[in-house]
């Protein structure tokens, strides 16, 4: 049974599809005040329930990495019927999907928020039992009670299934050894004082990421859970620009040299125009 207020939710609009991914243990209700304001920026909006999520911590211990991300590949197809073209916005696990997306899905633009590659060293990460010491065990979970949010938000899990933390490791590790394949637009925010996914996870998700059209913004007053802390709105009209295509990107070093080489060898000494979405 699905808990109240955790159900997806899809909000028609424009031609632009947005799909929003929840992060583990959370709900689309963790998106809701986001999708809102993507909705009234123009865009066709839907947040998918992540197998195992807004049911029961005994549900989520069933489910698997490979069901997560079934989830929002069903999620990106159902856009893709409805959308010419499909933005993806990740949070937390949901970033580590939305990474695995790109690389297998014609993806137009990428948000990433507060995606894990390392987790933070006061999570006890390195004291998690091997797997077949996990079956059956949950742990607590704290999560800090959220001002001004869906109801839902604040409602989440009391535990977490030790297997499903294994299966979430797993997942990001499989998203490491992918993001190689990833070439569309990414936008990239992680707060300096998130204590889930170490910050320094930012800067490797834009290293090995093979497009040169990324940016990475650290925000300073906000935890892990960024789409409802303090600059929640920072986070929105940031997400919105880059999606609407308005966001400059800096060249580095090599694509600029790159242009600058095809320019000077382009027939009758035209230039070469950079490539924008």
């Amino acid at each position: 049974m699905i808990q109240k207020g955790a159900e997806p939710f899809f909000f028609s609009g424009g031609s632009h599809g947005v799909l929003l991914l929840h992060g583990f243990t959370g709900s689309p209700a963790d998106l809701l005040l986001l999708g809102k304001f993507l909705h009234r920026q123009g865009f066709t909006v839907l947040a998918p329930r992540i197998a195992g999520h807004g049911t029961t911590e005994e549900d989520l211990s069933r489910q698997t990495a490979e069901d997560w991300l079934d989830s929002a590949r069903d999620g990106y197809a159902m856009l893709s019927g409805c959308c010419k073209k499909v933005s993806v916005v990740g949070h937390s696990m949901g970033g580590v999907l939305a990474f695995l997306l790109a690389a297998e899905c014609k993806v137009h633009r990428l948000v990433s928020l507060a995606t894990p590659v390392f987790v933070a060293p006061e999570r006890g990460a390195d004291r998690l039992p091997p797997l077949q010491f996990c079956r059956g065990r949950f742990v607590p979970k704290h999560r800090r009670h959220m001002e001004k949010v869906p109801d839902a938000v604040n409602e989440t899990y009391l535990t977490m299934p030790l297997v499903s933390v294994h299966e979430l490791f797993g997942l990001m590790h499989t998203m490491t050894e992918k993001l190689s394949s990833v070439d569309r637009p990414a936008l990239i925010l992680h707060s300096v004082n998130d204590h889930t996914a170490d910050p320094k996870s930012a800067a490797y998700l834009a290293e090995h990421i093979r497009t040169e059209r990324k940016a990475v913004v650290y925000l300073k007053r906000s935890g892990h859970l960024l789409p409802l802390d303090k600059e929640r709105d920072k986070v929105f009209s940031m997400t919105a620009k880059f999606l609407l295509g308005k966001w400059h990107f800096h060249r580095s070093k090599k694509r600029k040299e790159t242009e600058e080489a095809q320019a000077k060898g382009s027939p009758s000494g035209e230039t070469v125009e950079r490539k924008r979405d």
